[in-house]
């Protein structure tokens, strides 16, 4: 199966700013952009038959609904971030950040949910799909996935800088080889 993994747009929140699984709507202007760029790409794919799937996150679900008729999966969201979310990333203890970094895996920032349980619940939604798939989500969710269908460990998605753009695209094949334990 192909998935067309394809991150969210800009969101309307300031920089600077922890965002993670709170509901933060796509900048409008973003939004706009983003669908008029990404919807002759898509066309094929969702006309030859692949599935919509959206995070149920607004700054997902605008962009999906925009592209056709979203199936929305709670599997999909980007990692809670606790006492994070919205917060500015400035404005939190340095020495959580370090605690968080010192176990990328297993730490819970903020309270919020590990890497690992994120990682949990994607690998659920992939263990789902029997069909080619349109996926509009996180750069998180995206970076999971792409380290699942590489056979890379967890880790080493969790060490990667986000480099991730908005509404940028990335194609993976599924199934693949799975990520080993950590």
């Amino acid at each position: 199966m192909e998935l067309i993994l394809i991150r969210h747009p800009l969101p309307d929140v300031a920089p600077g700013v922890c965002y993670g699984s709170s509901d933060i709507p796509a900048s409008p202007a973003a939004l706009a952009e983003g669908h008029a760029a990404l919807a002759p790409q898509l066309a094929a794919a969702l006309a030859g038959g692949a599935r919509l799937y959206s995070s149920p996150l607004r700054r997902c679900t605008a962009l999906a609904t925009l592209l056709g008729q979203p199936t929305l999966d709670a599997r999909l969201a980007e990692m809670d971030f606790g006492a994070w979310e919205l917060r500015p990333w400035s404005d939190i203890a340095r020495a959580e950040v370090e605690a968080w970094a010192a176990d990328l895996l297993d730490y819970r920032p903020g309270g919020g949910e590990t890497v690992r349980e994120v990682a949990a619940r994607v690998q659920s939604f992939l263990d789902d799909l029997r069909h080619d798939a349109v996926i509009v989500c996180h750069a998180g969710t995206m970076r999971l996935m792409a380290a699942m269908a590489a056979g890379e460990p967890l880790l080493h998605a969790a060490q990667k800088p986000n480099q991730v753009k908005y509404c940028s695209i990335q194609r993976l094949l599924w199934p693949a080889q799975r990520a080993k334990p950590v």
